[in-house]
This record gives structure tokens, sequence and C-alpha cells, in this order.
């Protein structure tokens, strides 16, 4: 398990699966040229669950954004014996 923690405002509740989808902005202000184009969340779920993992984003302890990613012990689709 990965967790990444930010001490930044965090993702409303509302916005916590929303923030997967390409292109997705919580922050209606930016624009792409103020900080890239809202794919890199969507990529990175992409790969955790290629690789038969989970990425969610949850409020950290000081009410920043966590990431968790989780990914299985072995190759996708292969159980552990």
């Amino acid at each position: 398990m990965v967790v990444v923690d930010d001490d930044g405002l965090g993702v409303p509740a509302d916005e916590q699966e929303r923030i997967f989808e390409r292109f997705a902005r919580v922050d209606g202000g930016r624009a792409p040229a103020d900080g890239g184009f809202g794919l890199g969340l969507a990529i990175a779920r992409d790969i955790v669950e290629g690789h038969g993992g989970t990425l969610v984003v949850e409020t950290g302890f000081t009410g920043g954004a966590r990431f968790v990613i989780a990914l299985p012990a072995g190759p996708a689709g292969v159980e552990p014996t």
C-alpha cells in the first residue's frame, strides 16, 4: 500500500470520485495553461487498476487530500498460494 498525504485544502467529498475522470477540474478557476489538463489522476487510476489494484482519495488527518494505492501481492488475477 502507498499513501500520499498533502496539507492543502483537500478534495470535497462530493468531488472525490469525479477527480479521476479525464479532464476533471475541481477548481473551476484553473485553466490548462495554469496547471495541466486533468489527465494525471485518470491515467494513474487506469495503471493501478490494470495491475489489479485500487486508487482512491480520502480526506487526510490534516484535512488535505490522502491518496491511497493498494496493489495485490502478485500479478493481477493470480491469487497468492
